[in-house]
């Protein structure tokens, strides 16, 4: 199945009250041509309009007079995800993307890894993003207190912010450069009410490593850390090309000990005698890489890689990359 033909996939998180389940109730319900399935990873939890799935608790997969299809899912998204495919080939079901909202007290690592472990979801599904709404009244104060809603923000490609007509200016300028420093590679939006239009949430293609030829830099300044994250960014970024092997073998070594901590990192790279930069990504602990445009003639070359994680040790780390630099000549 080629990239275009593959079923996008949005993974929505943050934490309780952010404004999940306005949103999904406003997808689910209104008339904006797309055929959507909406899995609720729930665990239990009271989520999409339980008007909606009261009806027949005994059916996991419910389909919307829109077009929509609900589902609700207790055990293993895994076998949902089969579920659906496999109703979606027969010509039972129709839809055109997939949107899985988390629980609220949810790392979305393991849901985006689910898209890389397992071979048929992965061929047939492609994961287009992680898209995180944070509570701007509530924030500051579920960041301080619970690592999970840290984990949700280093996560993301895409942070909505929501209720920032409850806060000061002021309050909502501080959150931001929080954020930032949190997770310096995902642009933040505003949201009201759930209002977001459907194309700000949909088809980002954050995990898709061919679009992904450039990092933003204005993303990607050294700002001054804040030390009391447990989740952080950090940048490293040299001229000098890469040995391939051994930052092949050092980033291998970093995943197997530090993976579980590693939310997100990715970067374009210069590999010596490659004439074409690399771009890499890895999620905790599946990392992966694709060629991508050739260097220009008079294009300076230069590795830029940014790391998002909880407690990470950043001085190995940066230490370690520089040691896998090719020699000068």
């Amino acid at each position: 199945m080629a990239d275009n033909e593959m079923v996008p996939v949005t993974i929505l998180t943050g934490f309780l009250g952010s404004g999940k389940t306005t949103l999904l109730n406003r997808i689910l319900k209104e008339h904006h041509g797309q055929r959507i399935a909406v899995i609720e990873n729930e665990f239990g939890e009271a989520g999409v309009d339980n008007e909606i799935l009261v009806q027949n608790r005994e059916e996991q997969i419910i389909e919307m007079n829109n077009g929509c299809i609900c589902c609700s899912v207790r055990g293993d998204l895994q076998r949902i995800l089969e579920e659906l495919r496999t109703k979606r080939t027969d010509g039972k079901l129709t839809f055109d993307r997939v949107i899985i909202e988390t629980t609220g007290m949810a790392d979305p690592g393991p849901v985006a890894q689910t898209f890389f472990l397992d071979e048929g979801i992965g061929n047939y599904y492609l994961l287009d993003s992680v898209i995180t709404l944070v509570d701007a009244k509530h924030a500051h104060k579920q960041l301080d207190d619970f690592k999970e809603a840290q984990e949700q923000v280093g996560f993301a490609d895409r942070i909505l912010m929501s209720k920032t007509d409850l806060v000061s200016e002021e309050d909502v300028t501080k959150l931001k450069a929080r954020i930032v420093r949190m997770n310096p590679r995902a642009p933040i939006k505003h949201v009201h009410f759930g209002e977001t239009p459907i194309k700000e949430i949909l088809d980002i293609r954050g995990f898709n490593l061919n679009a992904i030829l450039e990092l933003d830099p204005t993303f990607l300044t050294d700002a001054e850390h804040e030390h009391d994250e447990h989740v952080s960014s950090f940048v490293f970024r040299s001229s000098r090309p890469f040995d391939g092997v051994k930052l092949e073998e050092f980033l291998s070594s970093i995943v197997q000990v530090y993976g579980n901590d590693l939310l997100r990192y990715k970067g374009v790279l210069s590999l010596k005698g490659n004439a074409n930069r690399v771009i890499f990504q890895g999620v905790h602990m599946l990392m992966g890489g694709d060629m991508g445009k050739p260097w220009g003639k008079d294009e300076k070359r230069e590795s830029v890689m940014v790391f998002i994680g909880r407690d990470l040790p950043q001085d190995i780390i940066i230490q370690g990359l520089e040691q896998c630099l090719a020699k000068a000549q």
